[in-house]
């Protein structure tokens, strides 16, 4: 849930950033996406400021001022990390802001049981066992020596491939995912699961296998592809936790030492969107896109159609556009655009086949007014509407000024579960987790609102998590502080 209009996290400007920390007289220098300055919680805890030759291991987020230490993993907000330097004046250590909350333990603790119960899968003494699932999961041609390197397992029980995730520090495990193949008809349907859940799973797969001296590196949106790039062109790879739905900001920090990311994120036209959101995040300058094709699929399947992975990486086309292009530049775009018009057009609803006739689909950019008299089932509708796309993985931000949100959560987790709960409590919990790891979030404000408040919501909850849906119920509750001279 977004911060509430009564205690909002007050913004913070970058200019505002650079001049506290001129006024302390914390070095720092200009990163990507992050200001760098020396560390507060490392060792030097009696001087009054890091000396010069102290490593910058703490980063601050240029947008949202949130700070995070590599080297301590301690982190916290704009406001956390001035309270840290009024304590160091004092002759205070700084609190640590990294105690782990119990829910973290226990799920570091059940990641740590289902890591001991899988397999390194060159170990499955059946090597036909070892073949089918290497098959089921599309791998047969990664190397053995590639998964070993990438620390993956099999849990035989789940018929899942297990993927860590060990802390950049101190290479303890933190959580893992898990990932499930499922015959559906020909296709093969992967079903994914996370320890901790997908909020607070900030794991970039790959990421200690990271050189100090890389500078190149190539962004997946997938575990998989991380591991047949990394095997087909040696270049360090990673994968984002979420795929194409989200780059989180805490995980910034760590992709700043690379003067160079190349953006190769999946095989559709959501993924090309999305590569071309989080670029501008990473700084546009450093960043390159792979435009998907049918021969530049997602990279596992590039290896396993015998492509040439290096080649492709070279032909990346450079995220920052000038300002004036000509049609030559933009021959494969509109290629690409009549080849995919299924795409273009959006993502289908699945629950309303007629709408699908209607608006083609959801698209991003677009305003879409839905009229009727009270009490006509608008917001019932627009409900489950937002909610076929949620369960698509489109990231869905609520602002409901009519009606409250635990109403409105309730409404939806009615349509999720296709049920009635209250008759059947007993599988609340159940259908509540799986409801849980929708990328869905609402805003806290209820009645007539202030508009520029509610747009500083929208355009932070955007950066925060890759907002690429906003529902607004309902627009007259907008309009009640404006003055006559706001264009309505």
């Amino acid at each position: 849930v977004l911060p509430s209009p009564e205690g909002p996290v007050p913004s913070v400007s970058i200019t505002e950033i650079r001049q506290y920390l001129r006024a302390q007289g914390i070095p720092f220098h200009d990163g990507y996406s992050c200001l760098h300055t020396p560390s507060l919680f490392t060792g030097g805890r009696d001087e009054q400021l890091p000396p010069a030759s102290t490593p910058y291991t703490l980063f601050i987020d240029k947008t949202t001022g949130s700070f995070l230490c590599t080297a301590t993993l301690a982190e916290g907000t704009w406001q956390d990390f001035q309270a840290n330097v009024e304590l160091r004046h004092h002759g205070i250590p700084p609190t640590s802001l990294e105690e782990q909350e119990e829910d973290a333990r226990r799920a570091c603790e059940d990641a740590r049981c289902i890591w001991d119960r899988a397999l390194p899968l060159w170990e499955l003494l059946d090597k036909e066992e070892t073949n089918e699932t290497k098959a089921m999961f599309g791998i047969s041609l990664v190397t053995d020596a590639t998964l070993k390197r990438f620390g993956v397992r099999y849990l035989r029980t789940a018929k899942s491939l297990v993927f860590p995730w060990f802390s950049p520090r101190d290479a303890t495990l933190k959580g893992l995912k898990l990932l499930r193949a499922e015959k559906k008809g020909d296709a093969i349907a992967y079903v994914e699961e996370t320890l901790p859940r997908f909020d607070s799973y900030h794991n970039l797969f790959g990421l200690p296998l990271i050189g100090r001296r890389d500078t190149e590196l190539v962004l997946t949106g997938w575990e998989l592809d991380a591991l047949a790039l990394h095997q087909a062109t040696g270049v360090a790879s990673l994968a984002l936790p979420r795929g194409a739905t989200s780059l989180p900001p805490a995980l910034l920090p760590y992709l700043e030492q690379f003067k160079r990311i190349t953006l190769w994120l999946g095989e559709d036209l959501r993924s090309w969107e999305a590569a071309k959101l989080f670029a501008r995040k990473l700084s546009l300058k450093r960043c390159s896109l792979v435009r998907p094709s049918d021969l530049q699929p997602r990279p596992l399947e590039a290896l396993n159609q015998d492509l040439n992975l290096t080649k492709i990486l070279r032909a990346a086309l450079p995220a920052s556009h000038k300002s004036i292009v000509s049609f030559r530049q933009l021959r494969e775009e509109v290629f690409g655009e009549l080849v995919n018009t299924e795409q273009v057009a959006g993502v289908k609803w699945a629950r309303f086949p007629e709408l699908n006739k209607l608006l083609k689909g959801h698209r991003r950019g677009e305003l879409t007014i839905f009229t009727g008299p009270t009490g006509s089932g608008k917001t019932t509708f627009i409900s489950e509407y937002a909610l076929d796309l949620c369960m698509q993985g489109v990231c869905t931000l609520w602002g409901s000024f009519e009606i409250n949100n635990v109403r409105l959560a309730k409404i939806m987790l009615t349509q999720f579960a296709t049920r009635r709960l209250e008759e059947q409590l007993e599988l609340y919990d159940e259908w509540a987790d799986r409801f849980e790891d929708l990328p869905l979030y609402f805003m806290t404000f209820h009645g007539q609102q202030n508009i520029k408040t509610v747009i500083d919501t929208m355009q932070h909850a955007v950066y925060m998590y890759d907002i690429t849906h906003v529902v607004i119920d309902n627009l007259q509750f907008m309009m009640g502080h404006e003055h006559l001279s706001v264009d309505r």
